[in-house]
């Protein structure tokens, strides 16, 4: 699967909003969002006509670079989420925030999804008690996330103690001196504060 490897503040900028993933860089001065508000390239600064179609295609596009996912997961979280009862594009938000890569970044181990993605995949965690290093494994309610024993006294997971802020979301509950955090309910649509119209991502896989 092929992953994109360039500055990812180009991905802001192609978006039009900031996407939050350089971690402390999005909330300071140097953000390139804030002092290049357009998108990048010769042609950037240019007016285009948007269609339906390209509405929908930057949605969706906004979605798998919030996540940093690519566009077979993206379509596979799709599948599911149509396969389950509800709302189709409440079921796909749901399924991504429930991935562990973004648990453990809402739990505030992580400035970003890209290292709490990191993280998880050079084992740092435990899940209910067994290591894991599958950053898309999707948790439930009642699920355990901790960091390892043998990781604690690194000096990432130090640094990130000694900066962790709480857990931003409020279907997890973080202990800090236990360093684990556990998931007490599913997220809902209004735990999500991401500004994303699932609507227009389930027209387009609807074609």
């Amino acid at each position: 699967m092929s992953r994109y490897t360039g500055p990812v503040c180009r991905l802001c900028r192609r978006e039009g909003m900031k996407l939050y993933l350089k971690g402390d860089k999005c909330y300071s001065d140097k953000c390139p969002v804030s002092k290049r508000n357009y998108a990048p390239g010769q042609h950037g600064r240019s007016r285009k006509k948007v269609t339906e179609y390209g509405l929908q295609l930057r949605e969706k596009q906004k979605v798998r670079r919030f996540y940093g996912i690519g566009e077979s997961q993206m379509r596979k979280y799709f599948n599911m989420a149509d396969r389950m009862q509800g709302i189709t594009g409440e079921n796909l938000l749901h399924l991504l925030e429930s991935r562990l890569d973004n648990v453990v970044y809402r739990m505030g181990f992580g400035s970003s999804r890209a290292e709490a993605r990191q993280l998880v995949t050079h084992g740092h965690f435990t899940l209910n008690g067994k290591n894991v290093n599958i950053p898309s494994m999707i948790v439930t309610a009642g699920d355990v996330i901790e960091v390892r024993e043998k990781s604690r006294k690194g000096e990432k997971i130090k640094s990130l103690v000694e900066d962790h802020s709480g857990s931003t979301v409020p279907w997890v509950n973080v202990d800090l001196e236990q360093l684990k955090g556990t998931i007490v309910a599913e997220p809902t649509r209004e735990d999500i504060d991401i500004p994303i119209e699932e609507h227009l991502i389930v027209e387009l896989y609807s074609k």
